[in-house]
């Protein structure tokens, strides 16, 4: 629910005609710089999911499901967010996030500057690990 707050409050309205059909279109029309920070983004998640990991549009924005929700990223007027899917998480690694803007549930970065990719790599694994142990409960 929190993840959905936040996503809420992140995602800009858009009539669902127009909303992209795949994570491809998304990013196509997102201009530049944020195009090139999104598949920066998008190539280091994809690096670390397991093979039966899924690419979705959700919430309007791409995302990666591994049994369950994994995580969500997106590029809004500006500035670009990354969804780890877990407050928790980003309390956990507050420490190694203080350059960047934080809600809740979102870390906001600009447009023209990824996240590390050692840190969304961290943020993956650990939400990967979550979604384990959630399946197993």
């Amino acid at each position: 629910m929190k993840l959905l707050q936040s996503l809420t409050r992140e995602v800009l309205l858009v009539r669902k005609t127009d909303a992209p059909q795949s994570v491809d279109d998304y990013i196509a029309r997102v201009p530049e710089p944020g195009r090139s920070t999104l598949n920066k983004m998008r190539t280091t998640i994809r690096s670390v999911v397991p093979k039966d990991a899924t690419e979705v549009i959700s919430y309007g924005l791409p995302a990666f499901k591994y049994k369950g929700a994994l995580v969500y990223y997106g590029a809004f007027a500006n500035h670009c967010s990354f969804f780890p899917g877990s407050a928790q998480l980003i309390e956990q690694f507050k420490d190694e996030l203080k350059d960047f803007s934080l809600t809740k549930g979102a870390i906001r970065f600009p447009l023209d500057k990824p996240l590390p990719a050692p840190l969304v790599k961290k943020f993956v694994k650990a939400r990967i690990t979550q979604n384990d142990l959630k399946k197993r409960a």
